[in-house]
């Protein structure tokens, strides 16, 4: 077994036991999962993701079994790490190629993270629209996770022997950014609508699949008259699969424009996926508050979509990874700064009087 091969199980078998941990003992209860639970476990997948940035920062070169001077150019060259390698001095040049490896995963980290929080924008509307009860939140989002490591891996590793075979895909993922950047914030004030009868998915269910047309607790399949049915919550999930999977067609090539390295790509996805579940339930109320936050999101798809289509002519001025970091966390400060000096005045008025209401 390879060193690509074995690290990458280990990731799998890592990741799915802590989702079976989630499920089975974190979550017994079929209820709503409240704000403490949901601040405690992205406290901890955040330290987690962060454990996960120093451990490749120190020992990132045993997952492609770098142990030569050769094979550590062959890695570099493949994967187009901005480093300088040091001749005649392995050690350093490891240790190099290390730091590097972990400032990939991090900025690549926050900025799946980052346009995860668009996601979730869509989710509530979907919950919303169907009508899911809160406390069946937390079960669609965590099957839904395990769809989305699929598909996220299917993603990503073909995209890489794509971009490994042919190099100027980079400048079509990085035109489709600076396009979907550009639309994102055209489109920032528009107001999406959800129509549970005539959504795409709810028809083509209903032509060609037994549904059942209401709820059964938190049930994604009933037996009625010894017809196996799908309930309205199966549907939802597939929905939000279908949702995860547009989203992955903006965020991976974004994820691509920091490493080429597949491996370091997907450990950054996939952690970002899961502090997506435990962020929905913290966010999911206050989300409305970050009015400028879409106009981040389409200046930061904006900015890494030139960074492809410029990368070479970055590197030759030294603008390195770190310096990516810093342009995409300062995007997302100041956005998320801005929404909270300048409120919408709509959404404070629609607050105050719903706590009127309520008092």
């Amino acid at each position: 077994m390879s060193n690509e091969i074995f690290y990458l199980s280990g990731f799998l078998i890592f990741i799915f036991t802590l989702l079976l941990l989630d499920l089975g003992v974190f979550n017994k209860k079929d209820a709503a999962v409240s704000l403490q639970q949901a601040g405690l476990m992205s406290v901890l997948v955040i330290l987690i993701s962060l454990g996960f940035y120093i451990l490749i920062t120190y020992f990132g070169h045993h997952i492609h079994g770098i142990d030569s001077m050769e094979r550590l150019q062959e890695i570099v060259k493949k994967h187009q790490h901005p480093i300088k390698i040091i001749p005649g001095n392995l050690e350093h040049s490891i240790m190099l190629y290390d730091k590097n490896l972990g400032l990939e995963y991090l900025t690549g980290y926050v900025v799946e993270y980052a346009l995860s929080i668009d996601n979730i924008f869509v989710i509530l509307l979907v919950f919303s629209a169907f009508g899911v009860a809160p406390r069946n939140y937390h079960r669609v989002l965590f099957w839904g996770i395990f769809g989305a490591i699929v598909m996220r891996f299917l993603f990503i590793f073909v995209g890489a022997a794509l971009i490994q075979r042919f190099e100027w895909i980079m400048y079509i993922f990085g035109a489709f950014l600076v396009y979907t950047g550009i639309k994102m914030y055209i489109d920032r004030n528009k107001h999406e609508k959800i129509d549970p009868q005539n959504h795409p998915v709810v028809k083509f269910a209903q032509k060609h699949f037994n549904v059942h047309n209401r709820f059964v607790g938190n049930k994604f399949f009933v037996v009625k008259d010894g017809v196996r049915k799908m309930t309205p919550l199966f549907l939802v999930l597939i929905i939000i699969e279908f949702t995860d999977l547009i989203f992955a067609v903006d965020s991976i090539p974004a994820i691509f424009s920091i490493t080429k390295d597949p491996y370091i790509v997907f450990f950054s996805n996939i952690f970002a996926i899961i502090g997506l579940r435990s962020m929905f339930f913290l966010l999911a109320g206050i989300v409305d508050k970050f009015r400028f936050l879409k106009v981040g999101l389409a200046v930061l798809l904006t900015f890494i979509g030139l960074k492809m289509i410029f990368e070479h002519y970055l590197e030759n001025i030294g603008f390195g990874t770190s310096h990516s970091l810093i342009v995409i966390v300062s995007i997302l400060l100041v956005s998320m700064i801005a929404s909270l000096l300048f409120p919408d005045k709509k959404v404070a008025r629609k607050r105050k009087n719903l706590n009127d209401g309520l008092n």
